[in-house]
Order: C-alpha cells, then sequence, then structure tokens
C-alpha cells in the first residue's frame, strides 16, 4: 500500500511513462491508474513501469498490472502443479502458496484414480483463485507443510530460503525447531564417512552367506564375527564410503555445470534486453 508521498511519485511516474511512450494521458486518467495501483508496493511498480516502457504498445492500467502480477511471486500454473505433486508424497516437505494448498485439496480426490484429471482440476481451480486474489491485491504468501523425512524437510526450508520464499531469519528458526542444523553436500559427505554405511546398505552389497550373518549379529548388537569376515565388512564399507564419494563429486560437477548455463542465459538475456533499448532509443 502506498504512502500519499509515494501516491504523488507514482503519478509523476506515470505521466512520465505515458510521454516516454509519446501518448497522452490527462490529469484525471492518471489520478484514477493511482487508485488502482496504489494497493502495490513501490518497487514492484517501479519495476513494471519500466517493463512497460520496453515493451512498447498502449500504456494501460492492465499492462502495468500485468507485470506487477508476472512478479507477485506467484508461480506459474505448471511450477505450481508440480509443487503440489509433491505435496500428495506424505515424507515430502513442501513450501506451498495458499492458492497450491487449495487447488490440491480439489485435485487429491481424484488424484489416485485419474492423474489427469487431477491435474486439469487443479489447474482450473489455481487459476482461478490466483486471478482473484491478483484482482484484490492480495500479496503472495508461502507456508511450509512438513513432511517425515528429516534430512528432507531441513532440504526444503534451505531450498525454500535460497529462492527467496523464506526469510532466512524463519528458515533458521524451523531448522532449530525441527533439531535440525543446515545440511550442505560436503557436511553430507562427512557426516556419512563419520558414521559409515549402515548395514542395510551393506547387506545389498553381498549375497555370502558368512558375510550377512555378520552383519545381522551387528544389527543385533551380538559379538562373535570372526576376524576374516569382519574384514570383508570393512571392505564392504570402504566400497561403499568410495561410491558415495563418487557420487557426491558427479553431484558437484553437475551443480557447477547448471549453474554455468543459467549464467550464459543471463548474461544472453541481458545482451538481447540492452540491445533491444539501444534499438528503441535509436
Amino acid at each position: 500500500m502506498l504512502t500519499p508521498d509515494q501516491e504523488d511519485t507514482l503519478l509523476a511516474s506515470l505521466f512520465a511513462t505515458a510521454e516516454a511512450m509519446q501518448q497522452q494521458l490527462t490529469p484525471a486518467a492518471g489520478q484514477l491508474m493511482v487508485q488502482d495501483l496504489k494497493g502495490y508496493d513501490e518497487p514492484v511498480l517501479t519495476a513494471a513501469l519500466q517493463a512497460v516502457r520496453r515493451e512498447g504498445g498502449r500504456f494501460t492500467v492492465a499492462s502495468v498490472l500485468k507485470h506487477v502480477e508476472a512478479a507477485d511471486g506467484r508461480p506459474a500454473p505448471n511450477e505450481a502443479w508440480a509443487i503440489a505433486l509433491q505435496s500428495f508424497d506424505e515424507t515430502e516437505t513442501v513450501l506451498m502458496t495458499p492458492e497450491i494448498q487449495q487447488a490440491a485439496a480439489a485435485a487429491a480426490p481424484v488424484f489416485d484414480g485419474d492423474k489427469i484429471g487431477a491435474r486439469m482440476t487443479f489447474l482450473a481451480t489455481y487459476e482461478r483463485l490466483v486471478n482473484g486474489a491478483r484482482q484484490q491485491a492480495v500479496p503472495a504468501t508461502w507456508s511450509l507443510s512438513l513432511g517425515s523425512n528429516a534430512e528432507r524437510r531441513a532440504l526444503a526450508i534451505e531450498e525454500a530460503q535460497r529462492l527467496g520464499r523464506l526469510p532466512a531469519p524463519a528458515a533458521q528458526l524451523l531448522l532449530e525447531q525441527h533439531a535440525l542444523a543446515p545440511i550442505t553436500p560436503a557436511g553430507r559427505a562427512i557426516v556419512g564417512l563419520l558414521a559409515g554405511p549402515s548395514n542395510e546398505r551393506l547387506l545389498a552389497l553381498t549375497t555370502d552367506p558368512q558375510t550377512r550373518e555378520a552383519l545381522a549379529k551387528e544389527s543385533a548388537g551380538a559379538a562373535g564375527v570372526p576376524c576374516d569376515t569382519r574384514e570383508r565388512l570393512n571392505d564392504l564399507r570402504k566400497q561403499l564410503r568410495r561410491r558415495d564419494k563418487a557420487k557426491l563429486r558427479l553431484r558437484d560437477r553437475q551443480l557447477r555445470h547448471e549453474r554455468e548455463e543459467m549464467a550464459q542465459r543471463r548474461a544472453s538475456t541481458l545482451e538481447t534486453i540492452k540491445e533491444l533499448e539501444e534499438t528503441h532509443h535509436a
């Protein structure tokens, strides 16, 4: 919501935008536009007006609102459906807007028997709810639905913070409330190396009866595992550790590659915007 001083600044920006786009804006029309737009934050309106000037075309309230709504933080319908799909798994921790929660609730009854129908129900409900919220200038809000998997819960909270959907203080508080600390890839590697592979994972690597019996004894806390069998167990543990390290290295390479691709796309987009601006000014 704008203050009276910010409303005056917005009015001046509207007239300046109209002039830059070689269009006429009467004082009465300008005041009406201020009334329609004053429910939004000043930085959002400033960015929207800049986008309108770059885009060209007719300067109307609708042209401004199009960019305001795109910047309100609500996911596009397909992204929202992907989030809703996660919420159907009770082990997953999911960050959702009220519109996603309500649309997912509408789609849930038919999800198991008809996933295509569930998606159509979700999209129709979500778009209706989002349009209604935007018409009333309701800001996007996010809330956390906690799943049963503790590690994935921590990862989801950290991802929400990274995307800017959860403020850092709130994310830290949630992690502390659930006795979780932020987990980095390096941290997961250290934890795995200190704790060692679980006996369940070791069982999956061997079919040798003596080794499997020794693992069962270890799990039960029993003594009497022969030395040669214990050596085989240690070899299996080393094998799993090497495999885990290799997976972490591969994941790090993939993340670096994704970051490089994103940086290249961003640079290309900025270059295109610069060229369009130069063409417009020419």
